[in-house]
């Protein structure tokens, strides 16, 4: 019987947040961006991203979870979440900055492998759980316009889209996201 549980990443975890963020880009980005855009990511470059985030965060605001799971024989890390009070990157193109009490996510992913077993839910929560005990009253996060699963999960959640939205441009190839947002106040 496999157990499912959230706790905060360290810095021995870095390496292998990059080798999920790189594997579900290059999975579930797949038909959203050039194939050679995938490719030429770097896994060290991001592993270093990430020891950075983890060993020195922005604010005690800024928070990078991960998703384990354990059976009787192993421990997997499988997905992780990064978030932080809403900054420059969580706007839309010449919108004025969001209030102080906004988290953002900025980073929310499940390796494909380990999906629909609960992981994605228990990260949320509990970055909902730290957002509420920093008095933040919403959170916002984007969300590819084509990653239907991402915007699924976030609706069914409770998550609405704002109104904003954007387009990344990668390599003279625009790729459109929404913006989503939710309420704190509540269970």
């Amino acid at each position: 019987m496999a157990l499912g549980f959230v706790r905060p990443a360290r810095p021995e975890d870095a390496p292998e947040i990059a080798r999920i963020q790189l594997s579900t880009w290059r999975t579930a980005y797949r038909r959203m961006f050039p194939p050679h855009v995938l490719a030429n990511l770097d896994e060290a470059y991001l592993a270093r991203g990430w020891t950075a985030a983890i060993t020195a965060p922005p604010s005690p605001r800024h928070r990078v979870l991960i998703a384990v799971e354990q059976s009787d024989t192993a421990k997997s890390v499988v997905g992780f979440a990064a978030s932080g009070p809403a900054d420059e990157q969580a706007l839309a193109p010449e919108e004025k900055p969001l209030p102080d009490d906004v988290a953002a996510v900025t980073d929310l992913l499940i390796e494909p492998r380990w999906g629909r077993r609960g992981h994605g839910s228990r990260l949320l929560a509990a970055a909902v759980d730290h957002w509420r005990d920093d008095q933040f009253r919403s959170a916002v996060a984007w969300a590819y316009e084509a990653d239907t699963a991402m915007r699924a999960f976030l609706a069914s959640t409770g998550w609405e889209p704002d109104g904003a939205g954007r387009a990344l441009d990668v390599e003279d190839l625009l790729v459109p996201q929404i913006r989503l947002h939710v309420a704190l106040d509540g269970e």
